[in-house]
């Protein structure tokens, strides 16, 4: 009751003035009777202040003169009701004029004050309300994503907390007009009716404005920052996806291709490249992506630098940009032309020291790409370089052991054919002598004859035994005949029946041959072990290689499957003699699987690449000899 009598009498727009009458009225009225009681128990000269309350109420609410008038009402009600000669006012009676006198002037006082405790009370309950205004908009311009798409409603708070038509902020300079009121916000301005009060313009210059400018200024830093901080998470969620390609040791093609996506969608651009540098003043196209459909293919495309950022980029060794493409010629500026590509940025790709390629991005849209992404884009190409540096070193790694494998095939070769040339010759020609040695001996000697046909017979086992080996080191059949052959000698020499499928209509490279025979050979004698094992299929087939980079050159890779319908579960991790084939098919850049499930027989399936292999290998093992 008490708080909405106080904020009637401090509310900021005041009531007509036939209410303050009527009010002022009523006051004098029941104070009027209310005197008349208590005269019999206070003095008179007490009694005359019952009416101050009426006084101070029309003071407060309606003004000092308000107050005035209604206490002069009041001291002539109290002279002529109170006062004797009671129902008269005596003019002449100097005593009356006195009391009404200081009456008047402690009424005049006191309303004085009231009016003053009043405005002081406005003060301070607009200023909370500034003040609450302002809390509201720092909420709301501080919690936005976006500061511009809530001024709307910030203006309209302020509109509704100073009372005012409308209210707008604008956050960049607005022409000026004659029927409104710019305060400026430094930058932009609050633009509020032309015809505010003194006291509400007041009151937005120094409540509003300065709290208001502050928290503009705050919350475009705070939604710069914001933006800042979700580019950089942006960019690390990029880079961390084709970090995790490298470190996965992907395709490099793949992994450039990533980068090219990754880097279009990152910085908006139109297009990216990735050129490799081959010569002095040419680069080739490995990957490259474009958000137009039907744009020219660079992937395989050796041009000339001379015009593009990639030129720059190159000889400079450093992140570097082309704002405009305007005036300029040159194979690749001439390309930006015909793309309609107003301007790119480049970063090197540098491996090991030395500058290995160039990541470009590029823009249709006019202007000059944002300051500084030349060197954003180069934490892509360090992935890049690292992916290039692994690749090469698993490349070099492969080379190394496939030059183990050959070496060692080549030593198995030469074993073979020394014992070929020199140990099985001489174990002929010593049996041929024995055989000679024997029919010369007369019959009467027939225990020595027995003796060098027992000789002569061990000879020859142990020539068979010597043959056996040597085809375990390197088969001369593998070598004459090709793999098909040789595999089909191994069937016939199986204790488990066996058949061969083969789908290849020329000579595979010596090494895979090598690698592919000695893969069957283990594969049969594991499945030769296992009685339960009924019959063994042997599949041998060349297929497209699908991740060549080279078009013009696609690859080829042989394929094998050996399978047996025995019950038992075979256990890669328990065969050395399978673990080691699977070292020589990974050194060839090949794979080796083993597939056991209960019931189902065993597979061994081999894929052994011959994209790098041509014919010379294949006449060179031919031309080796053998039996």
């Amino acid at each position: 009751m008490h708080g909405r009598l106080a904020s009637w009498l401090v509310r900021v727009s005041q009531p007509s003035a036939a209410v303050g009458i009527v009010v002022g009225a009523g006051f004098t009225v029941v104070e009027t009777l209310l005197v008349v009681p208590l005269r019999q128990v206070a003095p008179m000269e007490a009694l005359a202040l019952v009416y101050l309350p009426g006084v101070l109420v029309v003071s407060t609410v309606w003004g000092l003169w308000a107050g005035v008038a209604t206490s002069v009402v009041s001291a002539l009600a109290f002279d002529y009701f109170h006062t004797p000669p009671i129902g008269r006012f005596q003019t002449g009676d100097w005593r009356d004029w006195l009391g009404l006198s200081v009456y008047l002037m402690v009424a005049t006082v006191s309303g004085s004050l009231a009016q003053l405790a009043r405005a002081r009370a406005l003060e301070s309950i607009e200023r909370k309300r500034d003040a609450d205004a302002v809390a509201e908009m720092t909420r709301l311009i501080l919690g936005a994503d976006d500061v511009r798409a809530v001024l709307p409603e910030a203006s309209d708070r302020i509109a509704y907390a100073m009372r005012l038509p409308y209210a707008a902020i604008e956050p960049d300079p607005v022409p000026r007009r004659e029927d409104q009121i710019q305060l400026p916000l430094d930058p932009g301005a609050l633009v509020v009716p032309g015809d505010v009060p003194d006291r509400v313009l007041r009151r937005l210059r120094d409540g509003v404005v300065p709290g208001l400018a502050t928290v503009l200024r705050a919350g475009r830093s705070l939604q710069a920052s914001r933006a800042g901080q979700q580019a950089l998470l942006t960019q690390q969620a990029a880079l961390r996806r084709v970090a995790v390609l490298v470190a996965n040791g992907v395709a490099f093609a793949e992994i450039v291709a990533a980068v090219a996506t990754e880097a279009a969608d990152l910085f908006n651009a139109d297009a990216t490249r990735v050129w490799r540098w081959d010569g002095p003043r040419t680069v080739t196209g490995v990957a490259e992506y474009n958000r137009e459909p039907g744009s020219q293919s660079m992937l395989g495309k050796q041009v000339d630098f001379a015009g593009g950022v990639a030129g720059l980029v190159l000889h400079g060794s450093r992140p570097t940009r082309i704002d405009s493409y305007e005036g300029r010629s040159g194979p690749l500026a001439d390309l930006a032309h015909a793309e309609g590509m107003h301007a790119s940025v480049g970063a090197p790709i540098v491996v090991e020291g030395r500058v290995w390629g160039v990541v470009i991005a590029l823009w249709r849209r006019a202007g000059p790409p944002p300051l500084g992404i030349e060197h954003e884009l180069a934490k892509f190409t360090e992935l890049v370089a690292t992916a290039i540096a692994n690749t090469e070193s698993r490349a070099e790694l492969t080379a190394s052991r496939a030059r183990l494998v050959h070496a060692a095939d080549e030593a198995r070769r030469g074993i073979e054919r020394e014992l070929h040339d020199t140990v099985q010759q001489r174990l002929i020609s010593l049996g041929l002598e024995l055989r000679f040695a024997e029919a010369m001996i007369p019959k009467e000697f027939g225990e020595v004859r027995s003796r060098l046909a027992d000789t002569s017979a061990g000879l020859s086992a142990a020539f068979d035994n010597l043959q056996r080996i040597v085809r375990g080191i390197h088969p001369a059949l593998l070598s004459q005949g090709g793999l098909v052959p040789a595999v089909k000698a191994l069937a016939r020499r199986s204790a488990v029946p066996v058949a061969v499928h083969d789908g290849l209509n020329h000579r595979l490279p010596g090494n895979v041959e090598v690698a592919a025979y000695h893969v069957i050979s283990e594969a049969l004698a594991n499945s030769a072990k296992h009685a339960d094992v009924s019959e063994v299929s042997v599949k041998i087939d060349v297929i497209a290689d699908e991740s060549a980079m080279d078009e013009s050159a696609p690859g080829e890779i042989l394929t094998v499957t050996v399978h047996d319908d025995g019950t038992a579960r075979a256990d890669p991790n328990q065969d050395s003699g399978l673990a080691g084939l699977r070292d020589r098919v990974e050194a060839l850049g090949g794979t080796l699987t083993l597939t056991s499930p209960t019931g189902s027989g065993t597979s061994v399936n081999v894929k052994l690449p011959m994209g790098g292999q041509g014919r010379q290998g294949v006449e060179a093992d031919q031309s080796s000899g053998g039996t």
